[in-house]
């Protein structure tokens, strides 16, 4: 049980992004969504807003953090069901969520150069199920490759080794024993 990487490219007027799509093997896509989630903490409903308004000094606000991380080092910031609001719109049977994932640590490493990031920090990753071939599939854009337009060496860098974790979450998930 494994995923295949596929990288599809997708072009804009500005720059390059780079669409990871990993196609999972035949589990239910809940399962994935289970999977997933046991490797991914949590900061939602208010819970970041929390952390970072009664931490007190670095130390404090990292230690917080890490308290948050799960086993992926990421934390899940929102999550949208597209599949729970579509039957509301008489399309039915769509198995999708959307998470906003990220590390506020390993944001730090890419917003210290440059602002900008923010635009592309925390990560969107999508889950859906593939009715075509049956199988769950993770897709997220590279992070790296939606900080091109910034042309910093010091955010390519460290945007690359947040594509490395991100991959290696996915990876993670394909090979969590059913």
């Amino acid at each position: 049980m494994s995923f295949h990487c596929l990288t599809l490219f997708i072009f804009s007027s500005f720059f390059q992004v780079l669409r990871s799509d990993s196609i999972g093997d035949l589990r239910s896509f809940e399962q994935v969504i289970v999977d997933f989630q046991s490797l991914v903490g949590s900061v939602e409903d208010g819970a970041f807003q929390r952390l970072s308004s009664t931490s007190i000094d670095e130390k404090d606000f990292k230690m917080r953090v890490k308290d948050h991380e799960g086993k992926s080092g990421f934390m899940q910031f929102l999550l949208i069901d597209h599949g729970e609001w579509l039957s509301h719109v008489n399309i039915i049977g769509k198995k999708a969520r959307m998470y906003t994932i990220g590390n506020p640590l390993i944001a730090e490493t890419m917003l210290k150069y440059d602002i900008r990031v923010g635009l592309n920090v925390p990560i969107r990753l999508f889950i859906y199920e593939n009715k075509i071939d049956n199988t769950v599939r993770i897709t997220y854009d590279l992070p790296s490759s939606l900080m091109t337009y910034l042309n910093n060496e010091n955010i390519t860098i460290a945007a690359k080794k947040l594509d490395v974790k991100l991959e290696d979450l996915c990876k993670q998930v394909a090979n969590t024993i059913v």
